[in-house]
């Protein structure tokens, strides 16, 4: 039996790309942008793999090099923006390409307090919250766009219960009607077709759907959140048609106090980073 090659692709990942945009004058604010950018190309690249012919490989370096020279004059909106340049520029460079996709993250920054007012030019980091993006484009059917946020972490101390799951011989957990519910939200939402989106806009009313409803609904599980999670991004964002999710159960255990000879009154917990449940999800429109 003689092997073939079956479904590939290659690109860089891990592309940093920190850019600073200056005001006019010397005390003007600074804007700036932190990401990072992961880069696929996916085409008719059988004989680099079967004969060792690099003909057709744009390197990866090169797309390294292209974040960097696209970003000054493309980095001044959104990241799906963005996105949309580099995919279009590499699929020009790279003939033997029918598939670019471009995923990425910005990392957030807000402006450090300074004199009783953001001061212009120091920022603050520190939140694992990014937003997120993948944009795809082919040859056939043009761009495709994922937008996103990850490290989200939300919890309440109220209004989550789990109880009336089934049971067989290894179940130990008990039930509950009262604990923590603690997550790290990823979300990542599509388009209908023809949607013009404002991309930004869309992340910060999906971002706030998704937080209110955690906040507010009455959970019986993980999973009931989540699908509230969705709908609710869904009934706010008009130009959303999908809505997945990934909300892993960051447990809290509470700790037992009887052996101190304390009485434990649902005061005193440890957060426990491993193992959890990890619930994933799609809530899509009609």
């Amino acid at each position: 039996m003689s092997p073939h090659l079956g479904a590939n692709r290659y690109g860089k990942d891990g592309i940093r790309l920190v850019l600073v945009r200056r005001g006019a004058a010397e005390d003007d604010p600074h804007d700036l942008r932190d990401l990072t950018v992961n880069v696929r190309l996916e085409g008719d690249f059988d004989a680099v793999h079967t004969d060792g012919d690099n003909s057709a490989v744009l390197p990866t370096d090169t797309m390294r090099s292209t974040v960097y020279a696209l970003a000054q004059q493309h980095l001044t909106g959104s990241i799906e923006q963005f996105g949309a340049a580099l995919t279009e520029r590499f699929l020009d460079a790279s003939p033997a390409a029918d598939t670019a996709e471009v995923g990425l993250r910005e990392h957030a920054w807000s402006r450090a307090e300074g004199a009783g007012r953001p001061h212009p030019h120091a920022f603050v980091g520190g939140s694992a919250e990014n937003s997120t993006a993948t944009v795809t484009r082919t040859r056939s059917d043009g761009l495709d766009v994922r937008s996103g946020i990850a490290g989200l972490t939300v919890l309440k101390t109220r209004g989550s219960a789990f109880s009336g799951f089934l049971r067989d011989e290894y179940t130990v957990l008990a039930e509950t009607d009262d604990r923590i519910l603690a997550t790290e939200v990823s979300a990542d939402w599509s388009y209908g077709a023809g949607a013009e989106p404002a991309y930004d806009d869309i992340r910060a009313t999906a971002r706030a759907a998704l937080v209110t409803t955690f906040s507010e609904h009455d959970s019986e599980s993980v999973q009931h959140t989540l699908y509230a999670m969705g709908a609710a991004v869904l009934a706010g964002c008009a130009a959303v048609s999908r809505v997945g999710l990934r909300m892993p159960n960051k447990h809290h255990v509470p700790v037992d106090l009887a052996a101190l000879g304390i009485a434990n009154d649902r005061a005193v917990y440890v957060a426990t980073d491993r193992p959890f449940g990890v619930i994933e999800a799609e809530v899509l429109r009609d």
